[in-house]
């Protein structure tokens, strides 16, 4: 992306205490250079080819509609900024500073090069025993952390210096939430009043990331600020924060109606409504959890990492900003959080080698500013980064499920374990602007299983099973030929042209209506194998590395490219039909936009694949797609 602004050295400056936190809540300004990958904010999936512009998995981080309507979002991301350009058809990476590498090199060795990770794996002390996977699922880590927390509610803290101090307020003992969504408990020093804990679980549509085939799955928690939960006499009333949390949940959903309250009810009723975004010291609390089949919602007791969220400043998304990739960053090293510059401090606890939770460091922090953050600037500016299809910096809560069946426990898709074989007992949501279900949008655009555009064996089985001719289909579904390099581009133009029939077909839903196990979970022995993976990371600790760990190279980090649109290596060597992509070439004329990625994607805005105004939000009311 091409950023303004410049790069700046260490500040150890401090800003005034954030408002609410006590007057110990102040960080630095920390110069990116300082880090190995100065530019973690990229994910490794903005690396992958896109099979010749055949899959399209880029408009689902990468949109306008969002900032468009202003919508919690002022990073629109697919040509309506001439500053940020069009993600979707070109790799636009930041130019890099002086003092470090390009961002055009992709520097996610974890994902590229696994047998690099399997090699650290073997020298590292903390190997772990294989057999012993399923059990390590069932441990909770959570509880131990949490109780690090030593026993103060809340975030406000006061003079708290731990690296704790941000660890969310929510007690995994406590779980899971009531059938109404509310964490209650019966321990009262965490009870808000009487067994009411002020979380409520959040169920939502996922994407690509974070799903069982992905090899995590999440829970989502929100709460507000107290003043949300009282009437107007300042006494606690569960109706009234039901009221408030619905009226919040429609303006992020942007369903907000003429005749809905400008104000929030009881004692907020001083605090407006605003379209889009959250009102100030909202809390997300967010585990990330290991797939255990044998879990409810696939949801391991174990957790790879807890993250937290809490919205510190206001900002508006029709305000001027800039995007300051090249900013520093405000963070707190000893307290473990981060600013990401559009108003929420974002704090998060990872694994240690041993399996324990600790608290994250700023070059992991700086992960999470890559997706959780906006084109927003304060004074004085920090990094931003972010994507084009948040709102006010959240992923989930805009895809919450309407009403009731939204307040639940996150349950991917209401997944259950029946005779030994995974089910799903819910439907594809229309998404409100096409009109289509989300998840066979998602088929169709991605052609695969994750934003990587790769499938697990099971689901491509499942596929070569169904997609014949002998069923209707044009062709039959076959697996991708990388030997044979010169017929390559017309496999890829048959499978998206197959997922397409797929799709129409409806047979991506059974015959109840509900999408397909087969699409959306793992077999027992593939996700164990996830497991196995991830947990490599661990033991080696080379989470700057990359999280996303595959047995072999995903072939969308291969160069399969034809003569028309050929490239090479950022130091113009060529590339072989079937290398792994490591880098791509930059600008290196033209002053204003020296050291950006200039090649291009391959996508094409005329493509029925292209979509630049995809907006990340559900048909209300709900509806599902028919079979």
């Amino acid at each position: 992306m091409v950023s303004q602004g410049f790069n700046r050295l260490i500040f150890t400056l401090c800003l005034s205490p954030v408002v609410g936190f006590g007057s110990s809540l102040v960080g630095e300004f920390v110069s990116r250079t300082t880090f190995a990958n100065p530019y973690a904010n990229i994910p490794a999936q903005c690396y992958i080819e896109t099979s010749g512009g055949k899959q399209n998995a880029c408009l689902f981080c990468h949109t306008n509609a969002p900032a468009r309507a202003r919508l919690g979002n002022n990073n629109p991301q697919a040509g309506l900024s001439a500053v940020t350009g069009n993600l979707q058809t070109v790799y636009s990476f930041t130019p890099a500073t002086q003092q470090t590498l390009s961002p055009s090199i992709n520097p996610w060795e974890n994902t590229l090069f696994p047998e690099k990770l399997e090699a650290a794996y073997q020298k590292s002390p903390y190997r772990f025993d294989e057999t012993k996977m399923q059990s390590y699922l069932t441990e909770n880590n959570w509880a131990k952390a949490y109780a690090k927390r030593s026993g103060k509610m809340g975030w406000e803290n006061g003079q708290d210096d731990s690296p704790w101090r941000l660890f969310p307020d929510l007690s995994p003992s406590d779980l899971p939430a009531k059938e109404d969504g509310f964490v209650r408990t019966k321990a009262t020093q965490r009870a808000i009043f009487e067994d009411n804990t002020g979380w409520r679980a959040i169920n939502f549509m996922p994407y690509g990331i974070f799903t069982p085939m992905s090899g995590s799955v999440s829970g989502i928690y929100i709460r507000l600020p107290h003043r949300f939960m009282q009437d107007e006499q300042g006494i606690w009333s569960e109706a009234i924060y039901s009221q408030n949390l619905d009226l919040l949940e429609k303006a992020i959903t942007d369903r907000l109606e003429p005749n809905d309250p400008k104000t929030y009810y009881g004692n907020a009723k001083n605090i407006d409504v605003l379209r889009g975004l959250y009102p100030l010291f909202t809390e997300f609390a967010h585990p990330l959890h290991y797939v255990d089949l044998r879990a409810k919602g696939t949801r391991a007791s174990r957790v790879k990492e807890i993250r937290y969220m809490v919205k510190t400043k206001m900002f508006y998304p029709g305000e001027a900003a800039e995007k300051e990739e090249n900013a520093p960053l405000y963070l707190n090293k000893k307290q473990g959080w981060i600013d990401n510059g559009a108003g929420w401090i974002l704090a998060g606890f990872i694994e240690d080698a041993k399996g324990h939770l600790r608290p994250q460091k700023g070059e992991e922090l700086m992960q999470c500013v890559g997706c959780h953050s906006d084109n927003y600037g304060f004074e004085p500016s920090s990094f931003t980064s972010g994507s084009g299809n948040t709102i006010d910096s959240t992923w989930a809560f805009p895809r919450k499920f309407p009403a009731q069946l939204g307040w639940a426990e996150m349950d991917y898709l209401a997944y259950s374990m029946k005779e030994g074989k995974a089910h799903s007992n819910r439907g594809d949501p229309l998404n409100r602007k096409t009109n289509q279900g989300e998840f066979g949008y998602f088929l169709t655009h991605v052609v695969g299983a994750n934003l990587y555009g790769v499938m697990p064996h099971s689901m491509e089985d499942f596929l070569i099973q169904t997609i014949r001719t002998s069923r209707g289909y044009s062709a039959d579904w076959k697996v991708l030929d990388f030997k044979n390099s010169s017929t390559l581009h017309v496999q890829h133009q048959l499978h998206v042209k197959l997922m397409e029939e797929f799709v129409l077909k409806k047979e991506y839903l059974n015959k109840e209506g509900f999408i397909h196990p087969r699409l959306l979970y793992p077999t027992s022995e593939e996700a164990l194998q996830g497991a196995i993976g991830y947990r490599k990371v661990v033991a080696t600790q080379r989470f700057t590395l990359g999280k996303d760990v595959f047995t072999q190279t995903p072939f969308t980090f291969r160069y399969f490219r034809d003569t028309n649109s050929t490239y090479t290596h950022i130091d113009g060597k060529a590339y072989a039909q079937g290398d792994i992509i490591t880098d791509r070439p930059i600008e290196t004329e033209a002053t204003l936009t020296q050291g950006v990625g200039v090649i291009k994607t391959l996508i094409d805005e005329k493509d029925t694949l292209y979509d630049g105004e995809y907006m990340p939000l559900l048909k209300y009311p709900l509806v599902f797609e028919t079979p």
